[in-house]
C-alpha cells in the first residue's frame, strides 16, 4: 500500500496542512502515533474515502483508490476496508449478530459464527447494544469491521475509553483476528503501551507531516534493561530490586514504566 496525501485542515481557530507519506506492506500492523489535534483521524478517513485528499494518490496492491492527478476518487463502498471508530458506532435496535451481519457482503453463518467466537459474543449474539459493556460493544465493532472480509483494517482510537484490563483482552483479540485474516493493519493513537502491545511499526505524526520513515514500537518508549535481582510481596503490593546501569537511572527519574521481559 502507497499512500502520498495533501490537505489543507482547520483545528480549532488555526489551519494545518497534512502532509502524508506512508508505504505499508501486505499483513502489517503499523500504528501512527502523535498528539491529538496532528490529524490522524483525518488521515483515516482519506484512506476511507470519507474525506477527499487535495493532492495525491492511494494505491493498493495494483489498484489506484484516489489518484488527484488522475482524477480517480473510489467511494467508500469499493474500497476494501474496515473502519473501527472510538464511540463502536452500532446501531442500537439492531442485535449483536444484526450489527455484525450488517457488515458482511453476503450472507455467511459459518463465518458470522466464527466471528462470534473469535470475539467471545456467541453468548450475547441476540442482546442490542444498551445491555453491553463498553469492552462487549468495541468486540461487536470490531468483528463486524473484519465480518467485510477487509484487505485494511482501521483502527481510530478504538481503546481510549477502555478500563485497563478490558484494553489487555481486546488486545490479544485484535491479534488473533489480525493474523487469523490476514489483515493489513493501520491504528492511530497516542498511547504508547498501547502501540508497543500491537505494531510492528511506528510512524511518527508531527506538525501533519508523516515522512515515510518509521521506528520501531520499542524505539517510542525509553528503553532500560536491568536484572531483577529480588522480588518481594508486601501488603498487596510487589516490591522489585532491579540492577540498572547508572546512566539509565538517570532515564528513569519522575517517569512511569511498564515492564516487559525476555
Amino acid at each position: 500500500m502507497k499512500i502520498w496525501l495533501k490537505k489543507s485542515i482547520r483545528i480549532g481557530d488555526r489551519n494545518k496542512l497534512l502532509d502524508i507519506k506512508l508505504s505499508i506492506n501486505r499483513g502489517e500492523f503499523i500504528a501512527v502515533f502523535g498528539k491529538s489535534g496532528e490529524g490522524k483521524t483525518t488521515l483515516l478517513r482519506m484512506i476511507a474515502g470519507l474525506t477527499k485528499a487535495d493532492y495525491g494518490y492511494i494505491k493498493v496492491s495494483n489498484e489506484i483508490w484516489f489518484n488527484s492527478r488522475l482524477k480517480i476518487n473510489l467511494p467508500p463502498q469499493k474500497r476494501n476496508i474496515g473502519f473501527v471508530f472510538q464511540d463502536y458506532a452500532l446501531f442500537p435496535n439492531m442485535t449483536v449478530e444484526d450489527n455484525i451481519k450488517f457488515g458482511m457482503k453476503k450472507k455467511d453463518n459459518k463465518f458470522l459464527n466464527k466471528l462470534l467466537e473469535l470475539t467471545e459474543l456467541t453468548e450475547l449474539r441476540k442482546h442490542k447494544p444498551n445491555k453491553l459493556s463498553g469492552g462487549q460493544k468495541q468486540r461487536v465493532a470490531l468483528a463486524r469491521a473484519v465480518g467485510r472480509k477487509p484487505e485494511i483494517l482501521l483502527l481510530d482510537e478504538p481503546f481510549s475509553a477502555l478500563d485497563y484490563q478490558t484494553k489487555e483482552k481486546l488486545y490479544e483479540e485484535l491479534k488473533r483476528l489480525h493474523k487469523e485474516f490476514n489483515l493489513t493493519t493501520i491504528l492511530v493513537s497516542h498511547n504508547r503501551e498501547e502501540i508497543v502491545s500491537l505494531a510492528d511499526k511506528v510512524f511518527i505524526m508531527k506538525d501533519g507531516k508523516i515522512d515515510g520513515s518509521f521506528i520501531t514500537p520499542s524505539d517510542l518508549i525509553g528503553k532500560v534493561e536491568g536484572e531483577i535481582l529480588n522480588i518481594k510481596e508486601k501488603d498487596g503490593k510487589v516490591l522489585l530490586t532491579v540492577e540498572l546501569k547508572k546512566e539509565d537511572l538517570k532515564k528513569l527519574k519522575g517517569k512511569k514504566i511498564n515492564l516487559y521481559h525476555n
